[in-house]
Formats: C-alpha cells, sequence, structure tokens
C-alpha cells in the first residue's frame, strides 16, 4: 500500500532580534576600556549596527561582542579595532562559503578569530612600548538560523535566559576564582569577595604565548534572550538581579542594557560597565529597524 507525502507545514514565522547596547566608564576609571560590537553580514557586505535594533535573520547574520582591555592606555580602543577588522573579514568569508555548499565547522572559524586577534595583540605589544603587555577579554555571539555560535575567553560573560525563565552562565570566567565557583569550592557571595578575583589567567594578548578560547554553541526559541557583559556590570549585580531584570518590566524610556548598566552603576560603579541585550522574536520587524548609533 503507498502512502501520500504528509501536507507540508506551512514556514515559520522569522526570526527577528532585537538588540541593545550601552558602555559607561563607571564611576571611577578616567577612561572606558570596554567596547561592544554589532555587526550584520551576508555574502555581500558588513553592516554595522547601532546601539539599538531590530532586524530579521532572513538572509544575514549577526555578531554581538564585547571586550574590555587592559594595559596600554588605549587597550580598549586598539582591541575593538582589531576585534571588528578581523571579525568583519572572517565570518562574512565563512558566510559565503557556506552560500556556496562548502561549510566551514564553527568552532575551525572562531577558533580561528580568536587566534589572530591574539596574534594581532601580541605583535602591537612587541612593537610599541606603550602597547606592551595589552590584552582584552573578548565574548562574542554569532547569531545564524537556528543556532548561536559563541566564543569566550576572559572574565566578561556571556548569560542565555531562557523563554521558561532560567538564567544559565554558558561561559567560564578564566580565572582561578573562576575555577573554584565551577568545581563548588566558592559560592557567588565569596568569589565577589576573593582577593584573586580580577586575576585572568586567560586573555587575548597579555603576554600570553597560547590561549586556549572557549567555544559552543546553543540553539534558541521566541522569547530567549542573551546578554554579553564586562565584569564592570557583574560588579554591581548579583545572578538573581540579572535573571529578575532580563525578565521583568522596563522602566519607560529605557533600553534592556540600558537599565541593567544604570542599575549597576547604582549599586557599584568601581569598573568599566557594558551590557548588549539581544532577543529572539518571531514575527515580522518593526518599521525603522535599525537606529542610528
Amino acid at each position: 500500500m503507498s502512502t501520500m507525502p504528509a501536507e507540508a507545514d506551512s514556514p515559520p514565522p522569522p526570526v527577528i532580534l532585537r538588540w541593545s547596547g550601552i558602555t559607561h566608564r563607571g564611576k571611577v576609571r578616567p577612561n572606558n576600556e570596554d567596547s561592544f560590537l554589532a555587526l550584520a553580514f551576508d555574502g555581500h557586505e558588513v553592516r554595522y549596527l547601532g546601539k539599538t535594533g531590530e532586524a530579521s535573520l532572513t538572509g544575514a547574520d549577526f555578531v554581538f561582542a564585547v571586550s574590555d582591555g587592559m594595559g596600554g592606555a588605549k587597550s580598549g580602543e586598539f582591541a575593538s579595532r582589531i576585534t571588528v577588522e578581523k571579525t568583519s573579514h572572517l565570518l562574512p568569508r565563512a558566510f559565503r562559503l557556506t552560500a556556496l555548499g562548502m561549510k566551514t565547522p564553527f568552532a575551525d572559524v572562531l577558533s580561528e578569530l580568536f587566534g589572530t586577534i591574539h596574534q594581532s595583540l601580541i605583535s602591537l605589544g612587541a612593537s610599541y612600548e606603550e602597547c606592551s603587555g595589552m590584552g582584552t577579554t573578548l565574548s562574542l555571539c554569532w547569531v545564524t538560523p537556528g543556532w548561536i555560535y559563541f566564543g569566550h575567553i576572559g572574565d566578561s560573560r556571556i548569560y542565555r535566559l531562557s523563554h521558561t525563565g532560567e538564567l544559565k552562565q554558558l561561559t567560564q570566567d578564566h580565572s582561578h576564582v573562576g575555577w573554584l565557583r565551577r568545581n563548588g569550592r566558592l559560592n557567588e557571595r565569596e568569589a565577589r569577595t576573593h582577593p584573586m578575583r580580577n586575576a585572568l589567567n586567560q586573555a587575548l594578548g597579555a603576554g600570553h604565548q597560547f590561549v586556549d578560547p572557549q567555544i559552543g554553541a546553543v540553539d534558541y526559541a521566541p522569547g530567549d534572550r542573551f546578554l554579553i557583559c564586562s565584569d564592570g556590570l557583574t560588579d554591581g549585580l548579583w545572578d538573581r538581579h540579572l535573571q529578575e531584570m532580563l525578565a521583568g518590566p522596563l522602566p519607560p524610556g529605557r533600553t534592556l542594557a540600558q537599565h541593567l548598566v544604570d542599575e549597576s552603576l547604582e549599586r557599584s560603579g568601581r569598573d568599566n560597565t557594558t551590557a548588549v541585550v539581544v532577543e529572539i522574536i518571531a514575527g515580522e520587524p518593526a518599521p525603522a529597524t535599525v537606529a542610528a548609533g
């Protein structure tokens, strides 16, 4: 007996991203060595996105990242410039190869990206005295249809608030204190007050000979929210604060990123503070999808 193929399901609604990002030098530091990045790209061009916006994933991939510079006086600026340059070259190339049927494993692409940024920072540090020891953290989300690929090194963080309300830190802090916390030897309160909490054992540049970034992938669903932030944000906000604020109502006139940074500055403000929030939405994008900024 033959069977007829089932009637094709209607195509799923397009996935829409809504994002917001902001960085602040804090109340103590004289300059801001944090930076964040927002890019969209396809096989033809790279677009630099504003601080807030909304767009469809149809036909384009997106990258959002946060870096926290250290060392030279302009390390944040240099790290941001190098990150933009390398990301805007390597990831669109991977997009084009995929479109041609020559898919490159995402882990290889991100490993190459982190490696080239690391080598560029090492070269700058060796070539210019004012850049000696310069380095940066980097936490990056590459958003594609169905998956978010992420790469991370340092103690900036990527969190996921699922549509069910569960908050999870996707990244591991590359520090001894982070290792102690992951292995149950410190609780959150003890980790936040530990005298070695800011000592990193991995960063891009910063005199490290080798780096081993954390690379992974997660799927997503409408209602999920992803937070990329520097350690200045989590200096002021505990995980329970992040969960409540990412899930709760917004004060009038604020974006999610602005809301988080404002609250962190109110509670601490000792460090540069940066947040990028990416929301997954099903449906059509609103008009005027990308704001200037």
